[in-house]
C-alpha cells in the first residue's frame, strides 16, 4: 500500500472541512445568515453585524453562499489558504492520476483530456480564492466560471475512464460510485446555476446550498482515487521524469526467464540501440 493514497483522502478532509469552518467564522462575525435561515428583506435598519437579538434582518448580500463567506475578514484569510492549498493538492492528484494511468494501461485522449480540465480547474480555484467576490467581483466570477464547468467537466471524464479501464468486479464498483457522484454533482450545479440568475430570495437561498452540496461531492469524487493511489510506486514517478509509455508502449522488454537463463531482450527490440532497462534507469 503507498503513502500516496492519503494524497487523495487529505484533500476533501481539508477543503471541506476548512469551508465550514470558514462558514462558522461568517456567522460568528454575523457576516452571513444561517443556511437554515429561509427569510430575507429588501433592505434592514442596520447592517447584519451591528445586529443583536435572537431575530436577525437579513438582505440578499447575506446569503451564505461560499464566496460570501470568505468575503470579509478574518476568514477571508482563511478561504484564501484553503482554496491556495487545494489548487495545489488538485494539480498533484490529477497529475499522478494522469501518470497512474499510464504506467497501468496506456495514455488515452480521456486520460490527456482529465489532465488538462483539472488544471484548468485548479487555475480558477486560485482566483475563486484570491480575489474576494465584493473586492474584485469580475476576476472572482471568471474564476468561478472556469473552476465549476472544468470541475464537472473532471469528474465526468474520470467516470468515463473508469468505466473503460475497469476489469475487476471491484473496479467496476468504484466506477459506478464515481458516476453516481459525477450525476449527482451535475444536477446540483445545474439547480445552483439556475436559481442563482432568479430574484426569488428562496430560490437564492436554495442556489448557496446546491452550491454547497456540488463542492462537497466534488472534493469526495478526489477522494475517491485513494483507490487506484494505493499502487503508486516510483514507476509512476519514473512516468513523469522520462516521459514515456506505460507497459503496452514500451519500446522494449526484458525477459528473465530467457533461454540462457540471462535477461534476453524480446525480437521486436533492437540491441545495439537501445540499452537494457536496468541500464537505462542508472
Amino acid at each position: 500500500m503507498s503513502p500516496w493514497m492519503m494524497l487523495p483522502v487529505s484533500l476533501p478532509v481539508l477543503t471541506i472541512t476548512g469551508i465550514w469552518v470558514v462558514y462558522a467564522m461568517a456567522l460568528y462575525n454575523q457576516h452571513v445568515c444561517p443556511v437554515d435561515n429561509w427569510l430575507y428583506n429588501q433592505s434592514c435598519e442596520e447592517d447584519l453585524y451591528l445586529q443583536s437579538g435572537p431575530t436577525l434582518c437579513c438582505t440578499l448580500d447575506n446569503v451564505p453562499l461560499i464566496s460570501k463567506c470568505g468575503t470579509l475578514p478574518p476568514e477571508s484569510c482563511f478561504f484564501s489558504l484553503i482554496c491556495s492549498t487545494g489548487s495545489f493538492m488538485v494539480a498533484v492528484i490529477v497529475l499522478l492520476r494522469y501518470a497512474h494511468v499510464i504506467e497501468k494501461h496506456q495514455n488515452c485522449v480521456l486520460n490527456t483530456a482529465s489532465l488538462s480540465t483539472g488544471w484548468i480547474c485548479a487555475a480558477g480555484l486560485i482566483m475563486v480564492g484570491n480575489f474576494q467576490v465584493d473586492n474584485a467581483k469580475v476576476l472572482h466570477y471568471v474564476g468561478a466560471g472556469i473552476a465549476f464547468p472544468t470541475g464537472m467537466l473532471f469528474v465526468s471524464l474520470q467516470s468515463a475512464l473508469t468505466y473503460r479501464l475497469a476489469k475487476t468486479q471491484g473496479e467496476y464498483n468504484v466506477a459506478h460510485l464515481r458516476l453516481a457522484m459525477a450525476l449527482l454533482a451535475f444536477v446540483a450545479l445545474v439547480l445552483s446555476g439556475v436559481f442563482f440568475c432568479q430574484e426569488s430570495f428562496v430560490l437564492q437561498h436554495a442556489s448557496a446550498i446546491f452550491e454547497w452540496v456540488f463542492c462537497v461531492i466534488v472534493m469526495l469524487f478526489y477522494g475517491t482515487f485513494a483507490f487506484e493511489f494505493a499502487g503508486v510506486s516510483s514507476d509512476t514517478m519514473l512516468v513523469l521524469a522520462r516521459g514515456t509509455l506505460g507497459p503496452a508502449g514500451k519500446e522494449h522488454k526484458l525477459d528473465p526467464l530467457g533461454s540462457l537463463g540471462g535477461p534476453v531482450l524480446h525480437a521486436h527490440s533492437q540491441p545495439h540501440q537501445h540499452p537494457p532497462e536496468n541500464m537505462s534507469i542508472l
